[in-house]
């Protein structure tokens, strides 16, 4: 279900639910109102409104079955719809490959041909053809992805043609352009949204410094001398795995400064005294 049908089903939806409960709000003061008060129409008027106060349990339910419906098909629609996207943008990927490659081989072709014509294909399970009716195939709903199939074929290595690198090249911007025009509209579906923290700038680096409070390196300790209570089974690995984390924590980075304040280490675990009973 697309965005423009979801619309059109909930206002039909708001429409008869709210026609209904003005219909109820008039039965109910229809002794109030001038005109009805005392006629016939008003005992009809009451009675509708006794029937709609009955009716009230199914109706509550049965509309909200149908939200209930109508919402998981947009959910479904909308898995189908990113599923397509993922596979256009392996396609993209296949075709670029091929094109870059300076002596590609037939059987390279068709695995890059199999990728688009899979996402051409898969297309049918999300969108139905443009003006598509029982005698008129109607048009594809996204013609650059055709495009990057017959810029593919363009460069189909045949025994009887030489395929040049300009002619690579062009096949390569031909698709990408294709690529980019397709991905301004088939997005537009989603209902994207810009992120809450979104990173605008070019060059960006990491602003926190390294550290951690006071409460953080307390508790580190903690649990250090709690470790130490125990002496490891192999110290091999506890002295090995220290002096990594050692030259890590002293060598600057382009992205991170040496802390000022090493964090604490291990306390070196105590040596278990020596079996008397052991064999020198």
């Amino acid at each position: 279900m697309t965005r423009s049908s979801l619309r059109r089903t909930l206002r039909r939806a708001y429409l008869i639910l709210g026609l209904i409960l003005m219909i109820s709000l008039v039965a109910k003061l229809a002794n109030h109102i001038p005109g009805l008060a005392g006629t016939p129409a008003e005992q009809l008027l009451v009675n509708l409104y006794d029937y709609l106060k009955d009716m009230a349990l199914i109706l509550v339910t049965v509309v909200a079955a149908y939200l209930a419906n109508v919402f998981q098909k947009r959910a479904l629609f909308l898995n189908a719809l990113k599923e397509e996207w993922h596979n256009i943008v392996k396609a993209k990927s296949a075709l670029y490959t091929f094109t870059r490659r300076e002596a590609p081989s037939l059987d390279e072709y068709y695995v890059a041909f199999c990728a688009v014509s899979e996402s051409l294909d898969n297309m049918r399970a999300v969108y139905a053809n443009v003006g598509e009716t029982r005698r008129q195939i109607g048009l594809y709903p996204y013609a650059p992805l055709h495009d990057m199939r017959r810029a593919l074929q363009s460069i189909k290595p045949k025994p009887d043609r030489s395929i040049t690198t300009g002619d690579r090249d062009l096949a390569c911007d031909a698709i990408l352009q294709s690529f980019y025009a397709l991905r301004e509209t088939f997005l537009e579906e989603l209902d994207l949204e810009p992120p809450d923290s979104p990173l605008l700038i070019h060059n960006s680096r990491r602003m926190k410094k390294p550290g951690a409070p006071g409460w953080a390196r307390r508790r580190q300790t903690r649990q250090y001398r709690y470790q130490d209570r125990v002496v490891p089974t192999d110290q091999r690995i506890t002295a090995f795995l220290t002096a990594l984390y050692d030259k890590e924590q002293t060598t600057a980075k382009p992205w991170r400064d040496v802390l000022t304040k090493p964090a604490p280490k291990t306390e070196k675990p105590a040596t278990p005294a020596a079996d008397p009973g052991a064999q020198t």
